[in-house]
């Protein structure tokens, strides 16, 4: 079921990324990586995505030692999110800055596609 992230809490969409990946971890099987987001705005903050063994993990906070750290806006991650707005855009466009590896902030675009967010 499609969900309207617009009308949901961070905290809210957060949980439905985190329930959604660990139903099926097919998608990023192998992947060991650890992602921080720093979302500004209302109802912005600081959060994290870990992949490791096969597994997903959603945490909020202040994450150290990122593996690819990325910074926008909560609008444009939720138009991220619902497919209205590409990651090489945004950052071709000032509203995603990347920091550490850009590759891996493309795969996450890519494997947040692969689920009904």
């Amino acid at each position: 079921m499609k969900m309207d992230i617009n009308e949901m809490s961070m905290d809210e969409i957060w949980k439905e990324i985190n329930r959604q990946l660990n139903a099926n971890p097919t998608p990023y099987t192998g992947l060991n990586t650890l992602y921080a987001l720093d979302l500004a705005g209302d109802d912005g903050g600081q959060f994290g995505l870990k992949f490791a063994d096969g597994k997903a993990e959603t945490m909020k906070g202040q994450i150290e030692n990122a593996d690819c750290a990325l910074q926008m806006s909560v609008s444009d991650f939720k138009k991220l999110l619902g497919g209205k707005l590409n990651s090489t855009a945004a950052f071709m466009m000032g509203k995603l800055k990347v920091k550490g590896n850009i590759g891996l902030a493309l795969k996450l675009e890519n494997l947040l596609k692969e689920y009904q967010l």
